[in-house]
């Protein structure tokens, strides 16, 4: 199963995780990345960033090293981080 880790609608932020979570060894699934195209305006609908669950620790670690904690989604199943 896969679990949210960031839900935005900045490109550059959305980017920017990608290539964090990469960088770490974890692959991101981007969902909604084109429904802001089919809508006619980018930034309408926010993206989502969403891992496995299994990874979703190790992503949220690598993003607040990263000082992005304030974007980070709450931990799949509402379990604490």
């Amino acid at each position: 199963m896969i679990a949210l880790l960031v839900r935005t609608d900045d490109l550059v932020l959305v980017s920017y995780v990608e290539a964090l979570l990469r960088a770490g060894g974890i692959e991101p699934v981007v969902l909604d990345q084109h429904l802001s195209q089919m809508h006619g305006a980018v930034g309408l609908q926010p993206q989502r960033i969403a891992v496995a669950e299994d990874d979703w620790p190790a992503a949220r670690l690598i993003l607040v090293e990263a000082g992005l904690e304030a974007w980070i989604s709450p931990a799949p199943g509402g379990r604490h981080a």
